[in-house]
């Protein structure tokens, strides 16, 4: 069966249509593994920023201390980030991913360049 061709009018309609299919390859990407948009958007940050505090977390997704609070609590119960008190401060908490957190993470930028590449192919 042959998929239909799809044809655009502009040079916005068919950036609108990559941006679209490359946002889907990414949430697709991220149902598979069981997490949310924010959670993976918050474990990758945790990888590349680690011992980040909540502060952090909850500035670079836009959200309240609360909604960070509960997003950590659903990855810390899958093993995935662990949160360290440092310097004896137990107010003050450092958020680590784990070694499942960041291998789970891990293969999203190679899966988005296969799919750059699929739907770029045409």
């Amino acid at each position: 069966m042959n998929e239909p061709e799809i044809t655009f009018t502009s040079n916005l309609e068919l950036l609108r249509w990559i941006g679209w299919a490359q946002q889907q390859a990414g949430m697709d990407w991220i149902r598979e593994r069981g997490l949310s948009h924010q959670q993976s958007f918050a474990l990758g940050f945790l990888v590349q920023n680690p011992g980040s505090i909540q502060r952090d977390i909850a500035e670079m997704t836009r959200t309240t201390p609360a909604s960070v609070s509960s997003l950590l609590q659903g990855l810390e119960a899958r093993g995935l980030i662990e949160r360290r008190t440092e310097g004896g401060n137990e107010r003050s908490k450092r958020v680590y991913a784990t070694e499942a957190g960041v291998e789970l993470i891990a293969g999203f930028d190679t899966a988005m360049h296969g799919a750059e590449e699929t739907i770029l192919a045409p």
